[in-house]
């Protein structure tokens, strides 16, 4: 694909994808409604991060001023050597099928993602309906940091490893369309307990174009809102955009009027997965 297919874009819900660094918001406060759209390439599972990192949460996260916060757990305690850990959960989150996430849901997430990363794992149980009780071989003070890792999602029932199409999550974006490698359309979820903090577009749209040439033509032409460029070939002197970090080393491009936060943290290329919900169309 070297020219720009207009009627594939379309019929796909085009869209861009971001990577991050440090950036400055355009505006004080993001402002809510639109759709974002984001083009990504096909290299580097760039679509399944952002499309995932909006349709599934994760117990802790990196806000995108770098710091740690709670996602589906409200509160969290280590014994003094960092041994055994517990976890409490909020109340009444609901996964896009209409369930409650429990205790159970988590446990069921951890156990099927073999998490090696937290180290040696030799228990783990539900102690209640909203809480967890994880103990590790060796004591990890960093075990709530590991547990942002965008690898690390709950799903219901631990179904974590489905295709995009049918996943189901406690995001802030459900899935209104989806394949695998190719493009994400997702809604943004009513009531949902992030409102006010995260998710400001109506819809977040992710289309696949391997082509960085196209990529900057869909933005030039006003197709996407954000794509991932390594260069801004295309770009400079033909309109007004916005690059990350910078124009002479740039990892994405978007018009001037994305809202992007304050502070931006280089955790990772992709914000960790959470574009989708972090930035906003002003």
């Amino acid at each position: 694909m070297t020219r720009l297919d207009r009627r594939a874009l379309f019929t796909s819900g085009a869209a861009a994808a971001l990577l991050t660094a440090s950036g400055v918001s355009l505006d004080a406060a993001p402002r809510p409604g639109g759709r974002l759209r984001l083009a990504v390439a096909r290299t580097g599972n760039a679509l399944s991060r952002v499309a995932r990192g909006a349709v599934y949460d994760t117990l802790t996260e990196i806000a995108p001023d770098g710091a740690l916060r709670g996602e589906l757990a409200s509160h969290w305690q280590g014994n003094a050597d960092a041994r055994e850990w517990l976890f409490d959960l909020r109340d009444r989150v609901v996964f896009h099928d209409g369930t409650t996430l429990d205790a159970g849901d988590v446990v069921a997430s951890i156990i099927a993602h073999d998490a090696r990363a937290l180290g040696k794992v030799t228990a783990i149980e539900a102690t209640g309906r909203l809480q967890v009780r994880l103990e590790l071989k060796q004591g990890n003070p960093d075990l709530p940091y590991l547990l942002a890792g965008s690898d690390l999602i709950i799903a219901p029932g631990g179904q974590v490893d489905v295709p995009l199409a049918r996943a189901v999550g406690t995001g802030v974006y459900r899935v209104a369309r989806a394949q695998d490698g190719r493009h994400f359309l997702g809604h943004r979820v009513d009531h949902h307990y992030k409102d006010g903090l995260a998710g400001w577009a109506d819809s977040v749209e992710v289309i696949v174009i391997s082509d960085a040439r196209v990529r900057a033509e869909a933005l030039r032409e006003g197709y996407v809102d954000v794509a991932a460029l390594p260069l801004a070939d295309g770009l400079l002197g033909r309109g007004d955009f916005q690059y990350h970090p910078s124009a002479q080393n740039m990892a994405l491009a978007a018009h001037h009027g994305v809202g992007v936060p304050r502070v931006v943290g280089t955790q990772s290329a992709l914000d960790d997965g959470r574009i989708a919900e972090r930035w906003w169309v002003v």
